[in-house]
């Protein structure tokens, strides 16, 4: 059932009913089928780039589409409620743009965005390394210093659309200590640069996720974003925006599972009646609700917060938490109305029950937002 969304504009509006039709036409025929297989959707990023879905929160005259984050994360969460996998690689495309955007010199966009946000590029995130995830000052792979510009050597790990993606944007040791980390803009074809194979993962299979290996990777210095010793606050800026993707992707991917579940359990009867209109089933599919309810007023309120120019850290860690636990929640509870046929891969339900697990998980921990929320209380 679509979601009744309050939306700022007539054009917002008329997105979101975009959306929905694309999502019908070339999502929904393939999802299950891709999952199942593991393979990648060839030309579907294409087709999205060419409607202006990668680039909807970026300023127009960079080449984005000048909407509000109230606006993007809802076109974010309703590709959740189709295909979670293709949410969140859309929703890192995002995030890897945010250094260009933001830290890069006019010549560097003009040189790179109309490619990065028109759609023909796609992009991946490269800072998590195998020994150092939540621990981002702890990086390892290294910048070094040659004429002309930088020897990357070391390996990075978890990127989504590893091995597939156009370009990275990479984060990397020039000195020590936290402020000894710079952020790079890395081409795919860059020579020293390889991936491993895809790791084998419980859920969101259709996208892969790879490490990344440099191997004296040579890079210009004109691909270094910002100044040297600003790439963990470049991180962190894009990864508050980047929370609050995952939470609405989180929050359409709960949504779709409610919905699965109340349609199953009008259909099935108990008792000589409809299994939702039994009490012990009926307050199980509406504290569901409530929790979908409250993880989609927890990123809009951050997001808001977001677009009027406001601190919004604290909520972007507040609604990734929220969003991504009621996500894994919902989408066990939906398995338990399904009963046995929701363990089967007859139904979807499993595979949403594998796809929220994640969500707890990257764009930072759930425990590192209850650290990153404390830190905020604690002023």
């Amino acid at each position: 059932m679509p979601v009744d969304r309050h939306l700022p504009t007539r054009e917002a509006r008329d997105l979101i009913e975009l959306v929905r039709d694309v999502a019908a036409r070339e999502i929904d025929p393939i999802v299950a089928d891709h999952e199942k297989h593991e393979t990648y959707p060839e030309g579907l990023f294409a087709t999205l780039g060419e409607l202006g879905l990668l680039s909807l929160p970026y300023p127009e005259d960079l080449g984005g589409g000048g909407q509000p984050y109230e606006v993007y994360l809802q076109v974010l969460e309703e590709l959740g409620a189709r295909w979670a996998a293709v949410a969140v690689a859309v929703s890192v495309h995002g995030l890897s743009c945010h250094a260009m955007a933001t830290r890069g010199t006019p010549e560097q966009q003009q040189r790179w965005l109309p490619g990065m946000l028109g759609g023909d590029l796609i992009g991946a995130y490269s800072l998590s390394e195998a020994h150092a995830g939540s621990d981002a000052a702890a990086l390892r792979c290294r910048a070094t210093p040659r004429d002309g510009g930088y020897s990357i050597s070391g390996s990075k790990a978890w990127i989504t659309h590893g091995g597939r993606a156009d370009f990275y944007t990479l984060f990397a040791r020039t000195g020590e200590g936290s402020r000894g980390i710079s952020c790079f803009h890395v081409p795919a074809s860059t020579p020293g640069l390889s991936f491993g194979k895809p790791e084998d993962k419980l859920g969101l299979r259709a996208i892969p996720t790879t490490a990344a290996f440099y191997d004296s990777a040579f890079l210009p210095r004109e691909h270094l974003l910002g100044a040297e010793g600003e790439g963990l606050p470049i991180a962190f800026s894009a990864l508050d925006s980047g929370r609050l993707g995952i939470a609405a992707v989180a929050t359409g991917l709960a949504q779709r599972a409610l919905d699965d579940a109340v349609a199953y359990a009008k259909d099935r009867e108990a008792f000589g009646r409809a299994i939702i209109d039994h009490q012990g089933l009926g307050f199980l599919l509406a504290d569901m609700a409530a929790a979908i309810g409250s993880a989609r007023a927890t990123y809009l309120d951050a997001a808001r917060r977001r677009d009027a120019g406001l601190p919004y850290s604290q909520q972007a860690s507040i609604a990734k938490l929220i969003a991504t636990d009621a996500a894994m929640k919902v989408t066990t509870d939906a398995v338990q109305v399904l009963g046995g046929y929701g363990y089967t891969g007859d139904y979807p339900v499993e595979r949403y029950m594998r796809e929220a697990k994640v969500m707890q998980i990257f764009e930072g921990t759930n425990q590192i937002q209850r650290l990153v929320i404390a830190r905020h209380l604690a002023g």
